[in-house]
């Protein structure tokens, strides 16, 4: 269930998505070239929402080829020696999920235990990037939340570095209720500005920010000028259309061949991860972003 305790749990939406998508898995055209792309955007798939579509994994990696997609990500590590097989990565681990965090002393030898093992797990198979979370307030302030949050980051920031992982801490929207996985209230960082103090004040070059365009323009807009104001931060980046998290299409108010300029402009050379859920055939909903996101 979302903080709020609305809406669906992932796993039911996800058994719905599965029963919606399967008449679309024959078009993953396993035997078809890949599509020909400039590649300066190197662009990822986030595994849990695709998998409902795209059951087996070998389905998915086939699906990534063929768009010319590099990564699947935040999927389980086990699937990342098949992975390998079709010449993918993923371009950012899993750790603790968004409902702990470091705002929370109480949560951190479980945040910082479950990164590490996930760092571990990265420097084996060539992974440079782990999620992490402020956690929900539950009753802390924002005060207190940030400095809680710098405290602990510093705690396992120096074990990033020394293995040469980034952590990315995720900025996300607490205002869409509609859905436990479009918004997130009750979240600590769902300001852009928030979560780069706290990580200007860690100090660290493995820290970084999770810059998810949708939850960004949720909560404070002006994606493009943000972008170029705390470029140096930015370790990671997701997409989705919105409102409604859905494709990149013209029924939602993002410009992403404008933003994607923009990342360029500043030197951004990581990954941008498509991170929609499908309200139609997943597979052209993902041609049509991957097009979209390759300026």
């Amino acid at each position: 269930m979302s903080a709020s305790g609305q809406g669906m749990s992932r796993r039911l939406w996800m058994q719905s998505a599965a029963a919606g998508g399967a008449a679309v898995l024959s078009r993953t055209a396993a035997a078809e070239d890949p599509i020909p792309r400039n590649g300066r955007i190197r662009q990822s798939l986030v595994h849990w929402c695709y998998e409902p579509h795209w059951p087996d994994i070998r389905e998915l990696c086939r699906v990534a080829a063929r768009l010319g997609v590099r990564s699947i990500e935040l999927g389980d590590p086990k699937h990342w020696p098949t992975m390998k097989e079709f010449g993918l990565t993923s371009a950012i681990a899993g750790s603790h999920g968004f409902t702990t965090g470091f705002n929370n002393p109480g949560q951190w030898d479980e945040c910082i235990a479950k990164i590490r093992a996930s760092i571990d797990r990265c420097v084996e198979f060539g992974v440079e990037r782990v999620i992490t979370f402020t956690g929900m307030a539950n009753g802390i302030s924002k005060e207190d939340g940030a400095d809680n949050c710098v405290a602990g980051l510093k705690q396992v920031a120096g074990y990033a570095e020394q293995q040469g992982v980034t952590l990315c801490l995720e900025m996300l929207n607490s205002r869409d209720d509609t859905h436990p996985m479009k918004g997130h209230p009750g979240y600590q960082g769902d300001h852009t500005d928030y979560c780069v103090d706290i990580l200007r004040r860690v100090g660290s070059p493995r820290c970084k920010l999770l810059f998810d365009i949708y939850h960004v323009q949720i909560m404070d807009g002006d994606v493009i000028r943000r972008i170029r104001e705390h470029h140096e931060y930015i370790g990671h980046v997701h997409t989705a259309g919105n409102p409604g998290r859905g494709e990149l299409d013209d029924r939602q108010e993002i410009n992403y061949p404008a933003v994607m300029h923009a990342l360029l402009e500043v030197g951004y050379d990581g990954y941008v991860a498509q991170e929609f859920l499908p309200t139609r055939d997943p597979l052209a909903g993902l041609e049509q972003a991957v097009a979209l996101c390759d300026v």
